[in-house]
């Protein structure tokens, strides 16, 4: 009952129960939290090093570990969630830090224009943008007029659209079919980034060669 993508709520959640004296509660959040950080960490390192290898695609690495451990999470979330680590069911600090992985590569991939997991910060910049579409420039100011960016609108509406699909997605698979229904998405993403991978691999071996 927890969403494990939302640190804001997280912390906000910890405070509030600190007041109140539930202080087993604030631990699950500080599980959830150091969860989320280890995983960003983690992206920053993998990524600036295939950076410093001159990898072609740096994000494969990241890809490629999140997909394993959504794959565990698939094949294995049902026993994980007996299993307790830094005072929260195992099965969070693994989405946790699957979460704090993937935003952190998107972050990076992007220069820090895109995180996926921050839809405050998306429904924000539409706001934004709409704003300015909607902006009257008077003609006697001889400033610059205010212009929207239609691109960067549709882009953030994409993205807002897009976790929205995959919230209602996830929500019925794990309905109809469990942990499973984390499976084919964790195969997906293991393709997407094995190609990109295996080419990094294949001009190592010529280099060395």
């Amino acid at each position: 009952h927890q969403y494990t993508s939302h640190m804001t709520g997280i912390i906000s959640a910890m405070a509030n129960n600190m007041l109140q004296g539930s202080f087993a509660l604030v631990l699950a959040g500080l599980g959830a939290v150091l969860s989320f950080l280890a995983g960003a960490a983690c992206t920053a390192i993998l990524v600036n090093y295939a950076r410093r290898q001159h990898a072609r695609m740096a994000g494969s690495t990241p890809l490629l570990l999140e997909a394993l451990l959504l794959l565990g999470f698939g094949l294995l979330g049902a026993r994980l969630t007996h299993l307790e680590g830094m005072f929260v069911p195992f099965t969070v600090m693994l989405l946790c830090f699957m979460m704090g992985l993937q935003n952190a590569l998107i972050t990076k991939l992007s220069n820090a224009e895109i995180r996926t997991t921050h839809v405050t910060g998306i429904v924000t910049d539409i706001g934004i943008e709409v704003g300015k579409f909607l902006y009257w420039n008077d003609p006697r100011h001889t400033e610059r007029p205010v212009r929207a960016n239609p691109v960067r609108l549709r882009l953030l509406t994409i993205l807002l659209s897009a976790f929205f699909l995959g919230g209602a997605s996830g929500a019925l698979g794990f309905a109809r079919m469990g942990y499973a229904a984390c499976v084919p998405l964790a195969l997906v993403l293991a393709l997407l980034a094995a190609a990109p991978l295996l080419q990094d691999l294949l001009l190592a071996r010529r280099r060395t060669s």
